[in-house]
């Protein structure tokens, strides 16, 4: 597929191409409040920049590519021409909403260089597009004639502040890693060009102003995207990119004869913090899947390694062909999908991130009959998922993606590649593609931040890369505050695979790590609220079934949903406290959390609608791990007001009458 051909996929209702242009180019939002300005490059750097009703969201914003050859694309470059179209993706997606449609307008912006000595001048193409939350762009630079590869050095892509935003963000300071850690708030003038943030950075333009994200979408043949300081002394960020395992001083080079295409650029826009939640930008702008993925089943899944593998039903409790029929016992007594089965259950097992010598991924231990698994759990309709080390798994990768499929089970948890080099995210592609052929659900941990994979492979149901639950094993990082602020940062460019559910509830002055058998310093009801404000078609219910036996709270996350047919943002801020409902048919779900702050928020009902509702409260008690329920009847118009503890929450299921 040719770059023009790919960028032409959604259909045009209005193209034309003009000449060069001495003025600048002006692309807007379908509503009109959104408008991107592209500078003419004739006698300097191509430069864009962003308003958002008439106020400048981003000011002038360099846009160059630094070649292995030598040059700097988009410096000294004039326009040969440009064109326009209007277009609408219409999608079906799994996660934060069922069914999408965005209208877009797009401009095609073509450069050239004069000619040097020796060889001519180079082409490059910039792609915009303007939807009414937010702009991308992206770079096509096609293939010189006579040449193998292309390669790139640095990107030298610019997200230029006109003020210090106040900011959250990940720094994770190196390149290749887990993507776990806190999003600390950060003033826009502290970025510095030594600092690797991670996407999303969310930014605050202004007191009760709008806000902004930045990401990226359309990951492929390409490395994954970093942020810092510009090191110019102006305000904003950068673009900063892996290098490459093979040459650490390029960081992308195409395959032979291949143009380059980067991934989209994304800049999210919203009146507020919390509407970036409601944004599906990543996501349509990223291509379809080229499968039919009406197999892909998603739910909620029980699991061992959390807890300890602990059951009391089962005298020899831990990896073995009883244990997990108890646990697959459990999840069909509750209406889960799913049992994930971690490490340990193959031969050789046991390294975590490292593989040990002898390691086969296609052969159980002694004491798992995995056909008699997963016979036991299809008789009761749970399937099976399994953990594996990637390394491991690459290196039997045919071998073991067939053997998956010829036992039959559903899925697979892929862990610990912590890299996002060029080399990593074409590996992601081919790992997901594989596993839709052999008709695999995919959990990815160890994993960088979602690029809109999810919806070119929608068997990709959920991913870590995400400061989660597990820490509670070893730390005290997962506080409210954390739990709070990650709604309105990691979680609004794809799913978290957080595993919340711990049973286990103490106040945080109480609170110790402990590997097995872990606590919470949160409430109860507050654990509840995620499996509504979190997003992830695969989610994990954590904890034993033993801690879940008889609780009251159990009604709650049988019924909750994994997919939704709507979000909407109620009220928070970020780092303060959470409020979201999501739609699942005609049912109605609300998810509250607050960080250490008791505080009591109101929540207008007027989403429901003319119709009256049965409203089930889950609130929190006098006690983290008590929680109070109530029933009560409401309609459009009502509002429902929830007292929410100290690192509490709640959580509210509305069904029709």
């Amino acid at each position: 597929m040719t770059l023009r051909s790919m960028l032409m996929g959604a259909a045009a209702t209005l193209a034309f191409a003009s000449p060069a242009l001495a003025q600048d180019l002006g692309l807007a939002s379908p509503d009109g409040r959104i408008r991107l300005t592209v500078a003419s490059p004739q006698d300097g750097t191509a430069t864009y920049a962003v308003r958002l009703d008439g106020r400048e969201i981003l000011s002038p914003s360099q846009l160059t590519l630094d070649l292995e050859a030598g040059g700097t694309l988009g410096r000294g470059m004039t326009v040969e021409g440009s064109a326009r179209r209007q277009g609408e993706d219409r999608y079906d997606l799994i996660g934060k909403a069922s069914r999408v449609r965005k209208p877009y307008n797009e401009l095609t912006v073509d450069l050239t260089e004069p000619d040097q000595p020796g060889r001519p001048g180079r082409d490059m193409q910039l792609v915009f597009r303007a939807y009414d939350d937010g702009v991308a762009f992206r770079y096509l630079v096609p293939a010189a004639p006579g040449t193998e590869t292309l390669g790139l050095k640095a990107e030298g892509t610019q997200f230029a502040f006109p003020g210090d935003y106040r900011c959250w963000g990940l720094n994770l300071g190196r390149f290749n890693s887990s993507h776990e850690g806190e999003f600390d708030p950060i003033e826009a003038a502290r970025f510095r060009d030594h600092n690797a943030y991670d996407a999303p950075l969310v930014c605050e333009t202004g007191d009760g102003g709008p806000a902004l994200a930045l990401a990226e979408a359309d990951l492929r043949d390409y490395p994954a995207l970093y942020l810092a300081g510009r090191g110019d002394g102006g305000t904003g960020v950068q673009a900063k990119l892996a290098p490459r395992l093979d040459d650490p001083q390029v960081a992308a080079r195409t395959r032979v004869g291949s143009d380059l295409a980067t991934p989209w650029r994304v800049v999210m826009i919203a009146d507020r913090p919390g509407e970036l939640i409601e944004s599906t930008l990543v996501t349509d702008l990223s291509p379809g899947p080229d499968f039919d993925a009406s197999w892909v089943k998603p739910g909620k899944a029980a699991w061992d390694w959390w807890n300890g593998g602990q059951v009391s039903s089962v005298p020899n409790a831990g990896m073995n062909t009883e244990t997990f029929k108890a646990y697959i016992d459990f999840a069909a007594a509750n209406d889960f999908e799913y049992v994930m089965i971690d490490e340990g259950w193959n031969l050789g097992a046991g390294g975590g991130g490292l593989v040990r010598r002898g390691v086969d991924v296609t052969r159980t231990i002694p004491e798992i009959d995995m056909p008699a698994l997963v016979a036991y759990g299809r008789e009761r309709d749970v399937g099976v998922l399994l953990w594996v080390n990637w390394k491991a798994l690459d290196a039997q990768f045919d071998a073991a993606l067939d053997q998956y499929r010829d036992w039959g089970v559903a899925g697979i948890k892929v862990d610990f590649m912590d890299r996002d080099d060029q080399q990593m995210v074409d590996w992601y592609h081919r790992l997901l593609g594989q596993a839709a052929e052999h008709r695999l659900l995919v959990d990815l941990h160890g994993a960088f931040h979602p690029t809109g994979l999810a919806r070119t492979y929608p068997n990709y149901l959920t991913q870590e890369g995400v400061l989660g639950a597990e820490y509670n094993k070893w730390s005290s990082r997962v506080t409210a505050t954390h739990n709070v602020t990650l709604p309105y940062t990691r979680m609004i460019i794809g799913p978290i695979d957080y595993t919340p559910g711990g049973f286990r509830n103490v106040r945080p002055e109480d609170f110790k790590d402990r590997f097995i058998l872990p606590t919470v310093q949160t409430t109860r009801a507050h654990g509840l609220a995620m499996y509504v404000v979190y997003d992830s078609p695969l989610a994990i219910v954590a904890d034993t079934p033993d801690a879940y036996a008889g609780q009251p709270e159990m009604p709650f996350l049988q019924a909750v949903p994994t997919t939704w047919d709507e979000t909407r943002f109620i009220a928070g801020e970020i780092g303060q406290s959470i409020v979201l409902a999501r739609r699942k048919g005609a049912d109605w779900y609300l998810g509250a959390m607050t960080n250490e702050e008791a505080r009591t928020v109101t929540v207008p009902l007027d989403f429901l609608g003319g119709r009256t509702f049965t409203a089930t409260i889950y609130a929190d008690g006098d006690a983290p791990d008590r929680t109070v329920i109530e029933t009560r009847t409401v309609r459009a118009g009502d509002a429902l007001t929830l007292n929410l503890a100290g690192s509490g929450g709640a959580a509210v299921r509305l069904t029709p009458r």
